[in-house]
């Protein structure tokens, strides 16, 4: 039985449709707050069992499970420990955890609660595979219809290079590690094969659009206050800042290909995210 975590979230959804191509649905657990949300899994034969961070009694018969970091940033610690603590009262054989690039060692603000959690799972004895994943190149083209509209991206990434992935390959990679063997004990650093500038993605914007969208490098504290004027709360409007700013730095660069090997093709090419999102604005 593999349990996902968060599994009506945008990465739990694609993670259970990776696992659907080669285990019985009867044998996924999609753990998620409102079971209503997952009617659509219900229906396809995947278990539904309501639970959440702080309530992980839907682990009880797991022989495997993906904990899903998070969204509650700032409160992401209490909150793991209590899925981390169910799973060795369950004595899952496996426990796969959504972690961030170079977790031990990155400037990223937010990287504290995941190097945290990875600190809990080693003290609790259980068998793990951390999955320290990139950025979603989803999380640049979200901002593709805005980019149109105002003929431009801003950012305070500089020069610096990312090399993201589309998030079907961070889930391919989990039900990857969830399913193969040889898993137990690794850790892996996971990023797109190719990488670009935020100069580089506006051009490409513009590009596949026909119209002129430029980037636009603008101070930390200015891009953050930008975000906030768009409606962001406050914790947030920081951490995307600081993640362009550690961008900046090379925090969101890795050309080790272990996604990519991981999942045993290429990674979804950035450029294609783009056109994707070009073709819903």
């Amino acid at each position: 039985m593999i349990v996902v975590t968060g599994a009506t979230g945008q990465l739990g959804r694609l993670v259970i449709e990776a696992l659907l191509k080669s285990v019985p649905a009867a044998h996924i657990v999609a753990a998620v707050r409102t079971p209503a949300k997952a009617a659509d899994l219900a229906a396809r034969g995947v278990q539904v069992r309501r639970a959440d961070y702080t309530d992980a009694a839907s682990l009880q018969d797991a022989s495997k499970v993906l904990l899903i970091s998070s969204n509650a940033i700032g409160e992401r610690l209490p909150q793991h420990r209590a899925v981390i603590d169910a799973a060795k009262r369950a004595g899952v054989q496996l426990l796969a955890y959504t972690s961030v690039l170079r977790a031990d060692t990155s400037t990223l603000g937010l990287a504290g609660e995941h190097k945290q959690t990875e600190q809990l799972i080693e003290e609790s004895g259980l068998p793990a595979v951390i999955l320290r994943n990139g950025w979603y190149t989803e999380n640049y083209a979200a901002g593709v219809p805005g980019a149109l509209a105002n003929g431009a991206i801003y950012g305070s990434a500089g020069q610096g290079r990312i090399a993201s992935a589309a998030r079907r390959d961070y889930a391919e990679a989990a039900a990857a590690a969830l399913t193969g063997e040889g898993h137990v004990g690794k850790t892996y650093e996971l990023a797109g094969d190719g990488a670009y500038t935020l100069a580089e993605f506006a051009a490409e914007v513009s590009r596949q659009s026909g119209k002129t969208v430029v980037y636009r490098d603008v101070p930390e504290a200015d891009y953050k206050a930008a975000l906030l004027g768009f409606g962001l709360p406050a914790e947030l409007a920081g951490l995307l800042a600081d993640s362009d700013a550690q961008a900046a730095k090379g925090a969101l660069f890795d050309d080790g290909r272990q996604l990519s090997a991981l999942i045993g093709r290429p990674t979804t090419a950035w450029a294609l995210t783009v056109g994707e999102a070009l073709k819903q604005a």
